[in-house]
């Protein structure tokens, strides 16, 4: 095996005959060749005992020169009798002894991968691996692979560690473990190559389809238990977290424990478990996909997200929903996150251009869409009700949203208010408004709010007003504000708590009747053809 030296000999030697498959065996010797790893198991195991054989061969050659060796039935049968004991205790096997402990060793679990770099390399698991992608029915170009591995695998290759550099010392050879291969990264070399071919994919670190494979191992769950002892201050409980014995915590613990309490506690080298780890869950997720547009509110009894308090829904549907229904049965997602440029109340309409939104839709099973099916999915939304309208509907980057969010507070917004007066109003009572330029407000959290908005003063600023005179008691007036004034408290005062208001400007109480945003002036998401 020509990635191996003669100073990987005693490594090998020491790992196959405890009970470590080939694939960890060239983890532990550092070797970095991938298209090695992905040599079936039968024949990794053959090309190190054949590399045994031939270290041994080498060195008895030598020894011809100081004395005869003895015959090698006898070493045989030796080997065979003592074996036990040798590999109990630790002790560097014969190279005869080797090649008896590979042979052994070929139908065992692996004492530190449990598993994972022998059955779960090979066609079978990543043909079970694919039904599960295929059966799920996800539109992707690539795939990441991702896996979570049972915390107590590093335990044990913290135990094999030891050995190994015990042994090393032992022979005055030196070792260095940042160069040993991480069996994340082994079994990725593995597996991918398979998945690839098996999906028609390629495998791509950033695809935004993840597979994912879970793996657990019941009957070595309690190996990591000590370290809480030894190091209780590496496991905390979390939010979510269903065991403190996360990998994290576990890897920390090893960081800091001293290699002589490690060794009180935890066998060295690793005990062969009697079973294979289980795939526990085999999971796909597509990443999230964006779909922006604006939309136009034309009903006065119509919330923006659903109305629910107390478990008890107010109002039987919303703008939100009315929307995210079509989009949720095209791009069969599981769940979905809405925001928009503002929000106005139950009982205001959003006339002109519309009011900015943007649909987080969240693992989507169908991803590609044309300009034309958002077209009609655009008209499908339409369709459905007379309450909202949808346009310039389209896909958007999670990037790009942040242009919506940006204009809430920095850009203007445009309103109509129908308000009434308690005393009757002459045209020229209302026409100074319409010189008022820059009025600066200050507004305490209106009341209505308080339940939901911090309690604090706001300084906002009325851009513009015109005023249209309807009759005594009624006037419209046309405002340009400040994004996230309070519009209805500046008409009505909110009992004083916005200052000034119109009543106190024209000096008598005034309410609000009805109130339109007429427009939103952020320039997001671009304008469609129609």
């Amino acid at each position: 095996m020509s990635s191996l030296s003669e100073k990987d000999r005693p490594i090998v030697q020491l790992l196959l005959s405890t009970g470590t498959c080939p694939r960890c065996v060239l983890r532990f010797c550092c070797v970095g060749s991938q298209m090695l790893y992905r040599h079936p198991h039968k024949d990794l195991m053959k090309d190190l005992q054949e590399f045994l054989k031939n270290s041994q061969e080498k060195e008895d050659t030598v020894c011809l020169d100081v004395a005869d060796p003895p015959c090698k039935r006898i070493r045989l049968e030796h080997g065979e009798e003592g074996a036990d004991d040798l590999n109990h205790n630790g002790a560097i096997p014969s190279a005869d002894d080797g090649n008896s402990a590979t042979e052994s060793s070929a139908v065992k679990v692996c004492n530190v991968c449990l598993g994972i770099l022998q059955e779960f390399c090979e066609p079978d698991f990543v043909k079970k691996v694919c039904q599960k992608v295929n059966s799920a029915d996800y539109q992707f170009t690539s795939f990441v692979f991702s896996v979570s591995l049972p915390p107590q695998l590093s335990v044990r290759e913290r135990a094999a560690w030891l050995g190994v550099k015990q042994q090393m010392r032992n022979l005055g050879l030196p070792l260095a473990k940042d160069d040993m291969v991480q069996l994340k990264e082994a079994y990725k070399w593995i597996i991918h190559p398979q998945l690839s071919e098996e999906l028609g994919v390629p495998a791509d670190g950033k695809s935004l389809f993840e597979v994912s494979v879970v793996f657990a191992h019941p009957e070595t769950d309690e190996e990591c238990h000590f370290l809480a002892t030894a190091c209780p201050d590496c496991f905390k409980p979390a939010k979510n977290k269903q065991s403190v014995f996360t990998r994290m915590a576990v890897i920390k613990a090893l960081e800091k424990i001293k290699e002589e309490d490690f060794l009180k506690h935890f066998p060295c080298p690793p005990s062969s478990p009697k079973n294979l780890c289980d795939a526990l869950e085999i999971q796909c997720n597509n990443g999230a996909v964006f779909v922006a547009g604006r939309y136009n509110k034309y009903s006065r009894n119509l919330p923006q997200t659903p109305w629910i308090i107390d478990g008890e829904r107010k109002l039987e549907s919303s703008v939100e929903e009315l929307i995210s229904e079509h989009l949720m049965a095209e791009f069969k997602a599981d769940s979905f996150n809405f925001s928009s440029s503002g929000r106005e109340d139950v009982d205001v309409r959003t006339l002109g251009n519309g009011r900015p939104f943007a649909i987080e839709l969240v693992n989507p099973r169908r991803i590609r869409f044309t300009a034309e099916e958002m077209r009609r999915l655009q008209q499908a939304i339409n369709d459905s009700s007379d309450k909202i309208q949808v346009r310039d509907l389209q896909l958007v980057t999670r990037e790009a949203i942040g242009r919506m969010k940006e204009g809430e507070e920095e850009k203007t917004k445009t309103y109509s208010a129908l308000i009434w007066t308690d005393k009757a109003i002459q045209r020229e009572d209302i026409a100074f408004l319409d010189d008022i330029k820059e009025l600066k407000l200050d507004q305490k959290t209106p009341l209505r709010v308080l339940h939901r908005r911090p309690l604090a003063v706001r300084c906002r600023l009325i851009h513009t007003m015109k005023s249209e005179y309807i009759d005594e008691h009624h006037f419209r007036l046309h405002l340009k504000t400040q994004a996230g004034t309070y519009i209805k408290e500046f008409v009505h005062g909110d009992f004083g708590r916005t200052k000034p208001n119109i009543g106190s400007l024209l000096n008598r109480t005034a309410d609000i009747l009805e109130l339109d945003v007429e427009s939103v002036d952020v320039d997001w998401p671009p304008t469609l053809a129609d």
